[in-house]
């Protein structure tokens, strides 16, 4: 159990679009991630409450509570927890520059890592072309993902019985549609250089739910990734590096990491 390992100490944790209110999400991984990591700087970098689904229906289970009671028991020990809405709890856009107890909510953020390097903390639908101009289309596209995961249900329950891992149909989509492929290309673009445009290091997101970290583009990119189907976070060591972890449930029981490269600047 998540109680009985060592709690990880970091100096930064990063962790975007759990989506309470879709179903079904990874909470419970997600809780299990908290208890065994905790972190002088909590960020959530959107779509932690998903607006577009309770307004469709209202589901909230009692585990939802429970990982709101864990962030607040940790920002009650110290920790600072800077929540930065995206686009399905943009209710949460009019409290900008409030506190919800120990919460502060704003729209975007600079993080100053350890060894002095500066990241943009956004969302990043706000550089989304789909939800920005034409909202109505990323509606239908929140339908067809949630289409996506009850299929999903389906084809891995046919796997765990021919003892096969899971998988992802929404991830394989991603990584293999040519169209899908580009559009993610054009999302990482925009966000780097909106980066370069503030003057930083590199920038930290969410909201396209694939979890990666690389500077292909010049500068350092990392995406969070989501707690839907991935159950990746991102935290940063108090050496200032950065890690991109994919907490999934192994036969060993133990989390995958990926360290970002040291760079020479």
């Amino acid at each position: 159990m998540a109680d009985d390992r060592e709690v990880r100490c970091v100096r930064a944790l990063f962790l975007s679009d759990v989506h309470m209110g879709m179903r079904p999400i990874r909470i419970g991984q997600l809780i299990d991630f908290l208890r065994s990591h905790d972190a002088e700087t909590i960020y959530l970098v959107g779509d932690i409450v998903d607006g577009w689904r309770l307004a469709k229906g209202w589901h909230w289970p009692s585990e939802y509570n429970t990982l709101i009671d864990l962030l607040l028991q940790k920002a009650t020990a110290g920790a600072r927890i800077i929540y930065l809405p995206g686009n399905h709890d943009e209710f949460l856009r009019e409290y900008l520059g409030t506190y919800f107890g120990e919460v502060q909510l704003v729209d975007r953020t600079v993080h100053t890592s350890a060894t002095g390097k500066t990241y943009l903390v956004i969302h990043g639908d706000q550089f989304d072309v789909v939800v920005m101009n034409a909202k109505w289309l990323a509606h239908v596209g929140d339908w067809a993902y949630n289409a996506a995961l009850r299929l999903n249900l389906a084809v891995n329950w046919v796997r765990r019985r021919l003892g096969l891992q899971y998988w992802s149909l929404s991830a394989w989509a991603k990584q293999k549609v040519k169209n899908a492929v580009s559009v993610i290309g054009r999302f990482e673009e925009a966000l780097v250089h909106e980066a370069k445009q503030s003057g930083v290091d590199g920038v930290i997101c969410g909201h396209i739910h694939l979890a990666d970290m690389h500077d292909r583009l010049g500068i350092q990119y990392i995406n969070t990734g989501d707690w839907v189907e991935s159950c990746t976070a991102v935290v940063e060591n108090h050496d200032g590096q950065f890690e991109l972890i994919r907490w999934t449930e192994m036969v060993t029981g133990e989390p995958r990491r990926m360290r970002a490269k040291r760079s020479a600047a």
